[in-house]
């Protein structure tokens, strides 16, 4: 099917735009999924003649075998979003048994000419890994940037097969989500599609770093939905599969969705890691520098949270309203005053807010901004305050596992030990990898002891505990929980590890760091720690 550059037809008071690849009515825009809107613009184009069913079929499901209904279902589809109905079809018209017309008074405006759909040139041999590679990562002012193709239908099409665009469509708007990445829209991406289209090629035509692709395989009542991320130099980053009853593929769509977007907020900043590594000091320009001190920030030690404030820093230098890096630094002061790097705690959290402020105002959109005021807010004690901080971070990216979590973290603190206990343990699932993985997990231990279940809170505080980057006050709950449960030498062991980390370690330090409110909860606490001897 041909590909209108930009062009807009507007009918009985709707815009039917081909650039932006959207159906607008009276300027707002209609939500309709990606095949019917293609069915559509293909009606649209091709008014001044009918469209034969076999058209349809080759442009709209390229050619794949489907049934009657499902042709019929999508017009179906197609007259419902633009206020027409198979009866009155005053827009698109039913020639019987042969196909259908366009027949709405039409008025064509922008754009230029229809172009046949874009061939993809693979790079010349002749030009070196090396020099893609400096074009690619020098694309977006430095920002990552992805296409999500259209995942690939296996076996059987059905009334299921929407699935195989609508998925990859969530995936893009919840990706768009996410400042730091640079989301080429699904009107570009969507235009290559086909068990024949190499990611790598269609990478380097959209100038992109990274490609999402999937598949959709369906083998009786069973669904397999593989999903991979592709660099530019055609390594696979990440991968996995979700399985389960076909009959129950549109309610697993959300959970796929979040899960996917969750990952790759994990898996592509470390691969931005990796490859700025590679390159001299001198040379990071803001993105690099902001993905470098990302990484050392996570490490929650004295050295590395100096090195992450100084990679923000330069940052900031390359670019001053940069709200990753503003974000960043701002973390950095909350680490130096939750972890008490510094002599002066309180004002590491004045400044720690001053740059979370200084975020917001540079990006209202930025999840990260708003979760880093949030932050400020709990180690200041105002925790309701700091739970709608995390609200407005999780509203903008439902995602965004950390925000998913500081929330829940916060509600243990202020004795909302069930609500606390969902949001961690669905942190978790959105993001089994994070950094901060194992404060999800040593969450939910401080969650189970309020519920009651001692025994599963002293097996998930250990787990933290044993986890990659798990630091003195995750080892602490540890010490807590076992002692809580009469486990006295692993509650020995565990507080020596903490000891370790800060010979200075007490009560009162661990409460600064989480300020609970006061209740049962707090006295649990309290009570097992002076017969530490803490």
């Amino acid at each position: 099917m041909a590909i209108s550059g930009g062009l807009v037809f507007t009918f009985d008071g709707f815009e039917l735009d081909t650039g932006r690849f959207e159906l607008r009515c009276d300027g707002a825009r209609v939500h309709v999924e990606p095949q019917v809107l293609s069915l559509l613009i293909m009606l649209a184009e091709n008014r001044e003649r009918m469209v034969s069913k076999d058209e349809l079929i080759d442009a709209i499901w390229d050619g794949r075998i489907v049934s009657e209904s499902a042709v019929a279902a999508r017009i179906k589809a197609a007259r419902k979003a633009i206020g027409d109905d198979g009866s009155a079809q005053r827009l698109i018209r039913t020639v019987h048994g042969k196909g259908f017309r366009f027949v709405g008074d039409v008025v064509e405006s922008g754009g230029a000419p229809a172009t046949p759909a874009p061939t993809i040139q693979l790079i010349s041999e002749a030009q070196s890994a090396e020099a893609i590679t400096t074009a690619l990562r020098t694309a977006r002012d430095g920002r990552p940037s992805i296409a999500v193709l259209p995942f690939q239908l296996l076996g059987e099409p059905g009334a299921h097969d929407i699935v195989a665009d609508a998925l990859p469509a969530d995936i893009i708007m919840d990706l768009s989500r996410l400042h730091w990445l640079f989301v080429i829209a699904r009107g570009s991406s969507f235009r290559f599609r086909g068990p024949d289209v190499d990611p790598v090629a269609v990478a380097r035509e959209l100038a992109v770093r990274y490609c999402l692709t999937g598949t959709i395989e369906l083998a009786g009542k069973e669904v397999t939905i593989t999903v991979s991320l592709i660099d530019s130099e055609g390594g696979t980053i990440w991968a996995e599969q979700y399985r389960g009853a076909l009959h129950e593929l549109q309610q697993m769509r959300p959970e796929i969705e979040s899960h996917v977007v969750a990952s790759l907020a994990v898996q592509i900043p470390q691969n931005e890691v990796r490859l700025a590594r590679r390159r001299p000091a001198t040379e990071l320009d803001a993105w690099a520098s902001f993905h470098l001190g990302l990484d050392h920030m996570y490490r929650f030690n004295r050295q590395d949270n100096a090195k992450a404030a100084a990679l923000f820093a330069q940052s900031l230098e390359r670019d001053p309203y940069f709200s990753g890096a503003l974000g960043g630094l701002s973390f950095t002061h909350f680490q130096s005053a939750f972890m008490r790097f510094a002599d002066d705690p309180a004002a590491e959290v004045e400044q720690a807010r001053a740059l979370a402020q200084q975020a917001v105002e540079a990006d209202r959109l930025d999840p990260f901004a708003h979760f880093n005021v949030g932050r400020c807010s709990w180690l200041e004690g105002r925790l309701e305050d700091s739970i709608g901080w995390f609200d407005r971070a999780t509203t903008l990216s439902p995602s965004f596992a950390q925000g998913v979590y500081t929330r829940g973290l916060v509600g243990v603190m202020a004795g909302q030990a069930e609500q606390a206990d969902a949001d961690l343990a669905l942190a978790f699932d959105l993001s089994p990898l994070d950094p901060l993985a194992y404060g999800m997990v040593s969450g939910r231990a401080l969650a189970q002891l309020q519920l009651g279940d001692l025994t599963k809170a002293e097996d998930l505080a250990v787990k933290a505990a044993l986890m990659p980057g798990a630091h003195k006050h995750i080892s602490l709950i540890a010490a807590v929980a076992s002692h809580i449960v009469g486990k006295d030498a692993e509650a020995q062991h565990w507080l020596a590890r903490a000891k370790q980390a800060d010979p200075a370690i007490n009560a009162e330090v661990f409460f600064a760091s989480f300020p609970f409110a006061r209740n049962s909860a707090r006295e649990m606490l309290e009570k097992s720690m002076r017969e530490l001897g803490l």
